[in-house]
């Protein structure tokens, strides 16, 4: 009696799975494509743009999950029409009689973006180089942010990083490298450029100024200048200025440099010039006559000592005396 029910629960099982295999092969796998069909992940997978309907539970889950190919770039397309949805079928070793397909002429595949607006990147610009200037603000001015390209991205946590070239001054032409992540993954690197005027006080010949000739108060001016289209030495305190001479003839309205001027010289060859060295509390002097053609302040020159004839060298402190180092 227990063999006649084993036997006959066995026959059962069997009769049972064969009738799912009948059914699962006479019910075939329908699987039926979008028209368009909008992604976020890099590959194109089968259940994103197809429906996938059938009784065989586990040859659908198996053709929901074949990759078709990677995912068009953000924001662009890419085409899959029926006959490529058949190649990756094949390749998946998906038996053809056991599907059915209705895919439209192609399926357009969009990839999920976010498109960053250049006022947004213009922002972040206009910003970034404010709070690196090493000007006030108020002498500043911005103007003509330019940017290479539109910034689109996939969808997801975006961040971005601004890093000047290394010679950058912030001034003039300033480019800037900016580059996007996305879930902290490097996504795109695009260039912007500003042009940058920072304006500033510079001394500036108010009159022609003849060879040598002296400075005075009289002969300088300060004038609103960008230091973008002046050269990286140019004078802002006309006490550097006032005292000293010109090396050369310089026309007015010339921005003064040091290159330009100089200290005019306290003594020449031939006087006689107290020589002082100190050191610890100890003072000795002696007269000495100069020895060089002419010596500034804070030059050292030759000069030779009146009483021992030797020459030594020391430093012009003004036009009566030298110092040597003790």
């Amino acid at each position: 009696m227990g063999c006649s029910k084993f036997f006959s629960g066995w026959v059962f099982f069997l009769m049972l799975t064969g009738l799912l295999s009948f059914a699962w092969a006479s019910d075939p796998v329908v699987i039926k494509g979008f028209e368009k069909a909008e992604i976020s992940d890099d590959n194109i997978v089968l259940g994103q743009i197809c429906t996938v309907n059938g009784m065989n539970g586990p040859l659908v889950a198996k053709i929901e999950k074949i990759v078709l190919g990677r995912s068009p770039l953000p924001g662009s397309t890419r085409r899959i029409d029926d006959d490529y949805i058949r190649l990756r079928l094949k390749q998946a070793r998906v038996d053809p009689g056991q599907i059915r397909l209705l895919i439209p002429k192609s399926i357009i595949v969009v990839r999920e973006s976010v498109t960053i607006s250049r006022e947004e990147i213009e922002k972040a610009v206009w910003d970034f180089i404010y709070a690196n200037i090493p000007w006030d603000r108020d002498r500043v001015k911005i103007r003509n942010i330019q940017i290479s390209q539109d910034v689109i991205l996939p969808k997801g946590n975006i961040s971005y990083r601004i890093e000047p070239l290394h010679n950058s001054d912030f001034k003039g032409k300033v480019v800037l490298p900016i580059h996007f992540k996305v879930n902290g993954l490097f996504q795109k690197r695009i260039l912007a450029t500003a042009h940058v005027s920072v304006l500033t006080s510079v001394v500036v010949a108010k009159r022609s100024l003849r060879r040598y000739g002296r400075i005075t108060e009289e002969d300088i001016v300060l004038r609103e200048k960008d230091l973008a289209k002046m050269p990286s030495n140019i004078i802002t305190d006309p006490n550097e200025v006032l005292g000293k001479r010109a090396k050369r003839a310089i026309g007015a309205d010339t921005v003064l440099r040091p290159d330009l001027i100089e200290y005019p010289p306290l003594v020449k060859r031939g006087d006689v010039v107290m020589v002082v060295a100190e050191s610890a509390g100890l003072r000795v002097t002696a007269l000495g006559v100069v020895s060089e053609r002419e010596g500034r302040r804070g030059e050292r020159i030759k000069v030779e000592n009146l009483d021992s004839k030797k020459s030594i060298y020391a430093r012009v402190l003004d036009s009566k005396t030298v110092e040597v180092d003790f």
